[in-house]
C-alpha cells in the first residue's frame, strides 16, 4: 500500500457516513432525480438530432452544445458562488433549467424543434448547469466533514452514474412509447425536487468581517491563485491528458448506435445505460482501488483501460462487443472523474473553493466541447472507426506523457484558515478600495542559514502571490548582509485584509520555518505603507496627513 494513502484510510471505511445526515441525504436524493431527468435529456437530444440530420458533424455540435456553457460561464459562476449565497444560486439556476426544458418539450410536442432551436435550447440548459454545478461542488464540505468528503465525493459520483444507467435506458423506453418530447418534459420536472430540498436546507450565515469581493475581482484573484497553486495546476494538467481523448465516445455514440450497429433509440439508451452500468462498478470498487492504488495509478490504469476499449469499439461493429467496452468506458470514466474531482476538492482552500472547481469543469467541459466537435469533422473524413481508434491511441499516449506529474500524495495539507496574523492598526481609518497597499517584512538572517533561507522564501512567494498579492520580491541591505526585506503589494486595503483571512496552517508551518532562521531579538519587524495620494484622498477631511504605521508580528 502506498504511504500516502494511509490518510484516506478512516473516509473508507464508512462509504455510506454522509448519507446518515439529513441535509447531505435529501440534497443527494433530489440530486439524482435530477440526473436521471439529465441524462434522460441527453440522451433524447442526441438521438433528436441523429433523426432530424444525419451528418456526424451536427450530432457531434449536441454534446458541445452541452459542454460549452461550462466552458464559458463556469469561472464567473465560481467567482458568484464564492462571493454569494450558493444556496440561493443553486435555486435560481434551477428555476432557469426548468424553464428552458419546459420550453424545448413544448416546442418539441408541437413539431416546432428544428436542428438550430434544439441546439440553441440545449446550450441555454447547459448554462444552467454551468451556474450550479461550481456551486454544488463547493457545498459539498459545508454539508459533510472533512473526514466524509472522499466519502461524499464518491456518493455523488454514484448518484451520477446511477443515473448515468437508468435515465438513458428509461429514455430510449419513453422515445419508442411516447416520443422525445415525453423525455423532455419528464426532465423539466425533475428540477422540482431539487428545488424543494434547497428550500429545506437552512444554509448558516457566513461569518463577512470585510467588505464582500466583486465578481471581477474574485475571478483575477482566483486565476492568481490558479497561477501559483501547483497542486491544482497538476490536476488541471491531468485533466488536460485526458478529457479531448475521452470526448469521441460521448460525441459519436449516437451514430455508432445507428449507423455502426443499425440499431434505434432503444438500443441507444441501452448503450449509454452500459456506460452508466460500467461508472456504477466502478463506483462501487473505488474503495477497494483506493485501499491498494496510489491516485495516480488509478488514473493511469483507468486511462488506458479506457483507450482499449475505443479500439474494441473501433474493431467490432457487434453489439455485445459494444456493450462490454462501454461497460469498461463507463468504469474508466467514473474512475479517473473521482479521482481528479478529490484531487482538486484537497487541492484548494475554502476561500476559493468554487472557483478552483469551476477552473477544473472549464477544463473538463472545456476538453470535451473541443474534442466533440474534432472527432465529429474527423469522422467526417476518416469514418467512425478510425476516429475512435486514433482517439484511443491519443489518451495511451498522453497518459504515459503526463506519468510523472502527481496528482496524490496531498490530502494531509491542512488548508483550513490559520487566522494568526494580528490586525493591522492604521493611524487614520481606511476606505476598503484605498490603495495599493506595499508590506515590507524585515529579517536578520546569519551567513550560514542565508541559502536555506531564500529556498524557503521561494515558497513565501507563491504564498503571497496566491493569497493576493500582485507584486514580490526579497531585498539584501548591501551594507548589513545579514538583513533581508520582503516586499509585496496588494491593490487595495481590502485585499490585505483578506489576505490575513486566507493563510492557512499548512502555510502557518512555512512561517515558522522561516521564523527558525531569523537571528534576530525581536520578531520580524512589518510595516505597512498607503499610496500616498490614496491616503492624502482617504484623509482629507481630517489633519493631520497619515503616514506608515510600523506593527509588529506577521503581516
Amino acid at each position: 500500500m502506498d504511504d500516502t494513502l494511509r490518510s484516506q484510510q478512516p473516509a473508507l471505511a464508512s462509504a455510506w457516513a454522509p448519507l446518515k445526515r439529513s441535509v447531505f441525504r435529501r440534497l443527494w436524493t433530489a440530486a439524482l432525480i435530477s440526473n436521471v431527468g439529465t441524462w434522460m435529456q441527453n440522451m433524447g437530444t442526441g438521438w433528436l438530432m441523429a433523426e432530424l440530420t444525419r451528418s456526424p458533424a451536427m450530432v457531434a455540435l449536441v454534446q458541445a452544445a452541452q459542454s460549452l456553457p461550462i466552458f464559458l460561464l463556469a469561472l464567473p459562476a465560481g467567482a458568484l458562488a464564492d462571493i454569494v449565497d450558493r444556496r440561493s444560486q443553486l435555486f435560481v439556476a434551477q428555476v432557469w433549467m426548468l424553464s428552458f426544458a419546459s420550453v424545448l418539450a413544448a416546442m418539441t410536442y408541437a413539431g416546432l424543434t428544428t436542428p438550430g432551436w434544439l441546439l440553441a435550447l440545449t446550450f441555454l440548459i447547459g448554462c444552467g448547469a454551468a451556474a450550479m454545478n461550481p456551486a454544488w461542488s463547493a457545498s459539498v464540505q459545508e454539508l459533510v466533514p472533512r473526514s466524509e468528503l472522499t466519502s461524499a465525493v464518491a456518493l455523488n459520483s454514484l448518484s451520477l452514474n446511477l443515473s448515468r444507467a437508468v435515465g438513458p435506458a428509461l429514455a430510449g423506453a419513453i422515445v419508442a412509447t411516447a416520443g422525445t418530447a415525453t423525455v423532455f418534459l419528464a426532465n423539466a420536472l425533475s428540477y422540482l425536487g431539487m428545488m424543494a430540498a434547497l428550500r429545506s436546507w437552512r444554509r448558516p450565515a457566513p461569518v463577512v468581517n470585510m467588505p464582500a469581493e466583486r465578481l471581477m475581482g474574485a475571478l483575477r484573484s482566483g486565476f492568481r491563485y490558479a497561477r501559483h497553486a501547483p497542486l491544482l495546476q497538476r490536476v488541471l494538467v491531468r485533466g488536460l491528458a485526458f478529457f479531448p481523448f475521452a470526448a469521441a465516445v460521448w460525441a459519436l455514440l449516437p451514430l455508432i448506435a445507428s449507423e455502426e450497429l443499425g440499431g434505434g433509440a432503444t438500443l441507444y439508451g441501452g448503450l449509454l445505460a452500459c456506460i452508466g452500468t460500467g461508472a456504477v462498478a466502478g463506483a462501487f470498487a473505488m474503495p477497494w482501488l483506493r485501499a491498494r492504488f496510489s491516485r495516480d495509478r488509478i488514473v493511469m490504469y483507468a486511462t488506458l483501460a479506457y483507450a482499449g476499449a475505443n479500439g474494441l469499439l473501433a474493431a467490432f461493429a457487434n453489439v455485445y462487443a459494444a456493450a462490454f467496452a462501454l461497460l469498461v468506458v463507463g468504469a474508466g470514466w467514473i474512475a479517473v472523474l473521482s479521482a481528479m474531482q478529490v484531487a482538486a476538492q484537497t487541492a484548494l482552500p475554502p476561500w476559493v473553493r468554487a472557483r478552483g472547481l469551476a477552473l477544473h469543469m472549464v477544463v473538463l467541459m472545456g476538453c470535451m466541447s473541443a474534442g466533440s466537435v474534432i472527432w465529429g469533422q474527423l469522422a467526417e473524413v476518416v469514418g467512425i472507426p478510425w476516429t475512435l481508434a486514433a482517439a484511443g491511441a491519443g489518451s495511451a499516449l498522453a497518459v504515459f506523457a503526463t506519468r510523472t506529474i502527481h496528482i496524490g500524495g496531498h490530502d494531509h495539507v491542512d488548508l483550513t484558515p490559520a487566522m494568526h496574523w494580528p490586525e493591522p492598526m492604521p493611524a487614520e481609518a481606511l476606505e476598503p478600495d484605498a490603495g495599493p497597499v506595499l508590506v515590507t517584512v524585515e529579517y536578520q538572517v546569519r551567513p550560514e542559514h542565508v541559502n536555506r533561507f531564500l529556498k524557503a522564501m521561494r515558497s513565501v512567494r507563491r504564498m503571497r502571490l496566491r493569497d493576493g498579492a500582485v507584486y514580490w520580491q526579497i531585498f539584501r541591505d548591501t551594507e548589513r548582509p545579514e538583513r533581508f526585506v520582503e516586499h509585496f503589494i496588494t491593490e487595495s486595503w481590502a485585499e490585505h485584509l483578506r489576505q490575513h483571512a486566507r493563510v492557512t496552517r499548512a502555510d502557518r508551518d512555512l512561517e515558522t520555518r522561516i521564523l527558525a532562521l531569523h537571528s534576530g531579538r525581536e520578531p520580524p519587524r512589518v510595516i505597512h505603507y498607503l499610496a500616498a495620494e490614496a491616503w492624502m484622498s482617504a484623509v482629507a477631511a481630517a489633519e493631520p496627513q497619515g503616514r506608515g504605521r510600523v506593527s509588529g508580528g506577521e503581516a
